[in-house]
């Protein structure tokens, strides 16, 4: 029996929030998606569905057919990945959420043994809480909760019934594919879900399963300290994000003056020197070079560790520009560089009362304070 794994990663985060998307964001040092490949590694075939950079990106190292990109919905990027996968002629295929990225041992195991007496096979828990229909923040009923499950992914099927029934339901809506073959009065078996295949919806999701995967840590703290001068015919960048000014910041790199504070504070939570240690000034390589470059190195390093970015703190020091109007632009920023939440960074900003360079409007200084936390 040959088996395939959909990968369906074409999801924004809406709900989640932020620039990047939460299938992308960093769980105990791994992109989330990383992990759900990873845990799909029983299939003789992974069809990744998304955006193809990030996804070439965090899979790096693993096998997988091209990418295909993904569609509006979520029914259209399971057929476009089905229609990838037909030249193959899989027996089986396993459609997987890529923000899901814990699959409880045995899990595929118990979906193929169900698929030998039905087409279509899901993980479920029963649900256990009380349930409540309500408008307008109103209770007006409560649900019996008998016989109601919670699905869960990934869910397996005979491959070239999925296809022919995502053809023929083209442009309808569906939240998972069971209800394809439901609405078509076809099987679909139960088989025992977990609490730990977690789907990552929210910052808290994301906190949880770091710790439930990490195990004990240990906090680690950094700080870091930067100074630019201004300097005339330069673009003025601040966080990664470019901020109209008359004149920009003098440096080898960029000068971004945030970044380089924050990378320093991440190296110096990692005891690992600062950034001058990693990239030199004396070095041409670096001349102008983007400073976010510096900080995805710092996030790798934390990743290498088999760390976690818990927070970064970052607070830019000046007379002008106002800081205020841009300082969401760059905490998103931040996050994406970072791959962690908007929800643990935070960028501000102050003056020094006219006092000293920065009260003279010579340039700008920032400091920034992290928190790591490490195995123990």
């Amino acid at each position: 029996m040959r088996v395939a794994a959909l990968l369906v990663a074409a999801g924004s985060g809406r709900r989640f929030g932020g620039e990047t998307p939460k299938q992308f964001l960093t769980l105990a040092g791994r992109p989330v998606i990383r992990w759900a490949a990873e845990a799909l590694a029983p299939a003789d075939l992974l069809q990744p569905v998304g955006p193809a950079e990030p996804i070439f990106s965090a899979l790096a190292g693993l096998d997988h057919l091209p990418v295909v990109p993904g569609g509006a919905e979520r029914q259209d990027s399971v057929r476009l990945g089905l229609e990838a996968l037909a030249p193959h002629a899989p027996d089986v295929v396993l459609v997987h959420d890529a923000a899901r990225p814990v699959v409880p041992a045995g899990t595929i195991a118990a979906l193929l043994r169900a698929l030998g007496d039905a087409p279509g096979a899901i993980p479920a828990l029963p649900v256990g809480d009380t349930l409540k229909r309500a408008e307008g923040g109103r209770i007006v009923g409560t649900v019996d909760r008998a016989g109601l499950f919670r699905a869960q992914t990934p869910q397996a099927f005979r491959f070239s019934l999925l296809l022919d029934l995502h053809r023929r339901a083209a442009g309808r809506a569906a939240t998972d594919d069971a209800m394809l073959l439901e609405a078509a009065g076809r099987a679909v078996r139960l088989v025992a879900g977990s609490e730990a295949n977690v789907k990552v919806t929210t910052p808290e999701d994301l906190a949880r399963l770091e710790q439930a995967l990490l195990g004990p840590l240990l906090p680690r703290v950094g700080t870091g300290f930067d100074v630019h001068a201004f300097a005339p015919g330069r673009r003025l960048l601040l966080c990664g994000i470019e901020i109209p000014y008359d004149q920009g910041l003098a440096g080898h790199s960029d000068a971004d003056v945030g970044i380089h504070a924050l990378c320093d504070a991440v190296y110096g939570a990692l005891a690992e020197g600062d950034i001058g240690r990693h990239f030199p000034p004396s070095e041409a390589a670096w001349k102008d070079a983007d400073s976010a470059r510096f900080l995805i190195h710092a996030a790798g390093r934390v990743a290498a560790r088999g760390g976690v970015l818990a927070n970064v703190d970052v607070t830019l020091i000046c007379e002008r520009p106002k800081i205020a109007p841009y300082a969401p632009a760059m905490i998103a920023r931040l996050a994406g560089l970072l791959g962690v939440a908007e929800s643990r960074v935070s960028v501000k900003a102050t003056t020094t009362e006219r006092l000293g360079f920065a009260g003279r409007g010579e340039g700008i200084a920032a400091q920034a304070a992290v928190s790591v936390l490490l195995p123990a």
